[in-house]
């Protein structure tokens, strides 16, 4: 048995080398890292607020006329004060606004709804707030998404294959003590996340994006359309989006295409800076860019396993609001000594969402094919020429495919989510869709993603063609998509949201 002056020693001794450890720290910060790695925290919000098990309760409280305020300026992004009960921690003076894209500006011109998405910002008005450690938290309005789920199931996927991502779960939303809505709840990618997946490591974030249509102080008119495409903003001989579109450009860097040494030809990357960033971190990602176009050096300027998983995720949802549509946004880009990586952000138009026409081709999101997937971007061809990299690329389609979906871990999360959302939804007095919307829209998202699977199976098992040239000469082995309806679902363009519905009331009678 060990005295208690033995152990005093012993805790003095283990004070003192603390101590040491974190002078030497402080003094040769970048050492320390090499030296023990980018090691991820645990964090205590990721099993209190993203557990999953249940809806995150959460009640904004604030008073009444300053939340109309904000409702009325929502466009204008700017953060009002509030107290806010999540669960069972009450946290004062946190900052509160609407936020998106395309999301806010068509919930801004819709007069019949006020359903925008939120971020609570907890450190906005104190400094170092948290909730168990968490800096920001997204409150998504699933906007475009019949189904309430999409996100929901793509975020899911990246955790099943341990990509980095947000975490995720519903919330019951109140305000002042009134149900205001079932959202989907997003870990923010900022500051708590970089701690959760990379600890001590100091990189640098960005979120590049070419349109910048939720930035008021960026964005010009907004009628409810995207904006007219920019020139030379189309990589050659890329995919036409299916259901047409415009393309939204990427030509100052959002789209991540090299394009030459010059840091001002990357100023979409860099005025989406997360981070505080320099020159000398621009230029650190301008290298990594040459490299990856000229396809040296891809393990010192790529975290290949992680994009790797990254692109399968993205690709096996068709994600077409997006680098492998026509849109350069919507992801994260994160540095760290020279080497990129992506993190997905932003899946409510996934699995045909972004397809505008009624009458949209579906099977060109069930088949969409797997070996051609980025319309956008060449930053992913390296990765894809590469036989060994496409290999294990494949391999992370195929646990998707085989065991998250075919093997039954897609149908347990799809019965969870209804289980916890179905009476939510019901009751939700903002809804964007009725409650029989929403039933025939997460019934056509399953059998949507169980024919995905059984396409992407196919496809990476060499009996469906896998490019889009090869789907061109040869359609006669795609899956078969007749049943799916993508507009059930719920797709773009908000704006016809209400003329929509009447049409297909009218097809009810």
């Amino acid at each position: 048995m060990i005295s208690y002056k033995h152990i005093t020693k012993i805790v003095c001794a283990l004070m003192a080398v603390a101590v040491v450890f974190c002078f030497w720290s402080m003094a040769h910060a970048q050492e320390a890292v090499e030296t023990l790695g980018s090691v991820s925290v645990s964090m205590a919000y990721e099993s209190a607020l993203f557990g999953t098990d249940e809806p995150i309760q959460i009640d904004i409280r604030m008073a009444q006329e300053e939340w109309e305020e904000m409702l009325d300026t929502a466009t204008a992004e700017e953060y009002h004060s509030c107290d806010v009960l999540i669960n069972d921690q009450q946290i004062c003076n946190v900052g509160v606004r609407p936020k998106g894209n395309t999301s806010l500006s068509a919930i801004a011109s819709d007069p019949d709804t006020d359903r925008f998405s939120l971020k609570l910002e907890f450190d906005h008005y104190v400094e170092g707030q948290t909730c168990l450690g968490l800096d920001k938290l997204i409150l998504n309005n699933n906007y475009a998404d019949a189904t309430n789920m999409k996100e929901a199931v793509v975020y899911d996927m990246y955790q099943y294959l341990g990509a980095d991502a947000s975490l995720y779960n519903y919330a019951e939303i109140s305000v002042n003590g009134e149900y205001l809505g079932v959202y989907l709840a997003l870990e923010a990618v900022e500051e708590s996340f970089l701690l959760r997946n990379y600890g001590t490591g100091d990189g640098e974030l960005y979120k590049p994006d070419s349109m910048n249509m939720g930035d008021s102080s960026k964005r010009g008119d907004f009628d409810g359309q995207p904006p007219q495409p920019g020139e030379n903003r189309k990589p050659p001989d890329r995919k036409t989006m299916p259901g047409g579109g415009p393309s939204m450009g990427g030509g100052n860097g959002a789209d991540l295409n090299y394009a030459d040494d010059e840091l001002s030809s990357y100023s979409d990357i860099w005025d989406g800076e997360v981070t505080n960033t320099g020159k000398a971190d621009h230029r650190r990602v301008v290298t990594a860019l040459r490299n990856i176009s000229e396809g040296t050096n891809l393990e010192k300027y790529l975290d290949v396993d992680n994009i790797l998983k990254y692109m399968a995720v993205h690709v096996f949802s068709v994600n077409l609001d997006s680098l492998s549509g026509n849109m350069a946004h919507n992801y994260y880009l994160y540095e760290y000594n020279g080497m990129l990586n992506i993190l997905p952000w932003d899946y409510n138009l996934s699995f045909g969402g972004m397809n505008q026409e009624p009458d949209s081709n579906a099977s060109q999101v069930v088949n969409d094919a797997v070996d051609t997937p980025f319309q956008m971007t060449a930053f992913f061809d390296a990765l894809l020429e590469n036989e060994e990299y496409r290999s294990r690329y494949h391999e992370y389609l195929r646990e998707l495919s085989q065991e998250y979906v075919l093997g039954g871990r897609f149908q347990e999360v799809y019965q969870r989510i209804r289980g916890q959302i179905d009476t939510l939804v019901e009751t939700d007095p903002i809804a964007l869709y009725s409650y029989e919307e929403y039933e025939a829209g997460a019934e056509m998202l399953y059998r949507t993603v169980m024919l995905r699977a059984e396409s992407v199976n196919g496809q990476i098992g060499g009996t469906i063609p896998a490019t889009d040239e090869a789907q061109r000469t040869d359609a006669a082995d795609l899956v078969d998509a007749s049943e799916i309806d993508i507009s059930v679902m719920g797709v773009m363009n908000m704006g016809k949201r209400a003329e929509q519905k009447s049409v297909r009331a009218e097809d009810r009678r």
